[in-house]
C-alpha cells in the first residue's frame, strides 16, 4: 500500500506515514540506539541496521523482532573483520541470504543464512578491487549480484554472492545511499554525499546529488549537485537513504549528522 517507513534517530525510531505524508504510527522506542539502514524484504519483513548498537534486527511491519544478528552494545574490535563494528545496511539475495555492510569500524561484507548463521565475510581496508573505505550501503538484484557503496573510495563495487569481485562503477562522489527495485533490468539509485571538507563543500557538480544508473553503471540521469550544497526543495544536503514506490516516485531521506 506504499506506506512510508522512516527509520530515524529521533524519539520515535520507526515512523510510518501514508503516501500523502500523514503520520500513522511509530514503534521501536527503547529498542534502537542509532538508526542507520532500512531494508524491506519480499515477505514484508523489515531489516533494521543499527550502527550504534552494532546489530541487525528483522522485524514485522508492526515492530515485532523476529531475528537479531549481532550482540547489542558490544562491537567487535576495530577493523578486526569480525561482525559487527558499526554495521550500516542490509540486503537480501533472491535465495534469502542476508548481506550486511560493516561499516564504519570494519571494511567487510558479511553473508548470513536466512536464519542468521554466518556463511562468510570478505573485504579489507584499502583502495584495490575488493577492498573498502567505509562500506556504507548494500543492495542485491534479482540475478544475485551484490552492489556495495564504497563511500570514501568514491565507487560502487559489484560482487557475486560468494564475494568474488566483478566490476566497479566510478564517476561518483562519496556514494552513500543505494536502492535497486526488484524486477527485470532495474535501475540503481545512488545518493551521493558530495564533498566533505570545508574547502570544497560548496563546489558545483560534485554533489550532494541523486544519480540513476543501469546495472552496468551507465548513467541515465542525475538530479541536483549543479550548485553544490543547496537547502531548498529539489536540491540536496545529504542524501542518505533511498526508496522507490510502486508508482515510480523516489523518496530521499537526508541525514543532518
Amino acid at each position: 500500500n506504499d506506506n512510508v517507513y522512516v527509520f530515524n534517530r529521533g524519539e520515535h525510531p520507526m515512523m510510518i506515514f501514508d503516501q500523502r505524508g500523514n503520520f500513522l504510527r511509530s514503534w521501536g522506542e527503547g529498542l534502537f540506539v542509532r538508526a542507520h539502514g532500512l531494508h524491506i524484504g519480499p515477505d514484508q519483513s523489515i531489516y533494521c541496521t543499527d550502527d550504534g548498537d552494532h546489530t541487525v534486527r528483522k522485524c514485522t511491519l508492526e515492530g515485532k523482532v523476529l531475528l537479531e544478528i549481532g550482540i547489542p552494545g558490544k562491537p567487535t574490535p576495530y577493523m578486526s573483520g569480525e561482525p559487527f563494528h558499526r554495521c550500516t545496511h542490509t540486503a537480501l539475495s533472491p535465495d534469502g541470504h542476508i548481506f550486511v555492510s560493516d561499516g564504519y569500524g570494519n571494511s567487510r561484507v558479511h553473508k548470513y543464512t536466512p536464519d542468521g548463521k554466518l556463511v562468510k565475510s570478505w573485504g579489507e581496508p584499502g583502495t584495490d578491487p575488493g577492498q573498502f573505505n567505509i562500506v556504507h550501503n548494500i543492495v542485491a538484484d534479482d540475478d544475485g549480484w551484490i552492489y556495495v557503496a564504497d563511500r570514501e573510495n568514491h565507487r560502487v563495487q559489484v560482487f557475486d554472492t560468494n564475494g568474488k569481485y566483478e566490476a566497479q562503477w566510478n564517476n561518483l562522489h562519496r556514494p552513500c545511499g543505494l536502492f535497486m527495485p526488484r524486477g527485470e533490468c532495474p535501475h540503481c539509485f545512488i545518493g551521493e554525499l558530495g564533498p566533505g571538507m570545508p574547502v570544497n563543500r560548496n563546489m558545483a557538480n560534485l554533489g550532494p546529488r541523486l544519480t540513476i544508473v543501469d546495472t552496468k553503471g551507465n548513467r541515465i540521469a542525475r538530479l541536483g549537485g549543479e550548485e553544490g550544497l543547496v537547502n531548498e526543495p529539489g536540491k540536496f544536503m545529504a542524501p542518505h537513504g533511498l526508496a522507490v514506490d510502486s508508482q515510480g516516485d523516489i523518496y530521499v531521506g537526508e541525514v543532518s549528522y
